[in-house]
């Protein structure tokens, strides 16, 4: 299974419109290593989703409910489907992420432009250690399991 964390800028679509839409086409990146990220990705991936801007932390906890197919907005580009399983219990902001020594690898850190990247088993576990968050179990796409908004 894949790890993956998404940046969403919450002024222009954030966890709370994820949740009250229930998933969302995740479209519109245009950023080649970015959309080979969407293009690895399978149904079950779990993601962590991060606000950009003024919030700067990783907020919620998303699930990869169907694989990339052509971006409907140029089909060179891909999308994937994206759904909510739950807010983390606290977020994590970028501050305690960089002062980990243990994320110091972490891809969003080293590659802060891209939209969309990979995390490692580890990094995922202490991000969800971070959070206070206690080990999930996704459920297949359409099934309900959103919590917290």
């Amino acid at each position: 299974m894949g790890r993956w964390l998404f940046k969403s800028e919450p002024a222009s679509y954030g966890w709370d419109d994820l949740v009250r839409d229930g998933g969302t086409e995740w479209d519109g990146v245009r950023n080649a290593a970015a959309a080979g990220h969407l293009r690895a990705m399978a149904v079950g991936d779990e993601a962590l989703i991060y606000h950009s801007g003024e919030a700067r932390a990783v907020v919620g906890l998303a699930v990869i409910a169907r694989a990339a197919r052509p971006d409907g907005q140029d089909d060179r580009w891909v999308s994937v489907r994206v759904e909510p399983v739950t807010a983390l219990p606290r977020p994590v902001a970028l501050a305690t992420m960089k002062a980990t020594p243990a994320l110091t690898g972490m891809a969003m850190l080293r590659q802060p432009r891209l939209s969309v990247a990979p995390l490692t088993a580890e990094e995922w576990e202490i991000v969800m250690r971070l959070a206070g968050a206690q080990p999930f179990v996704t459920q297949p796409a359409g099934m309900a399991r959103v919590s917290g908004g």
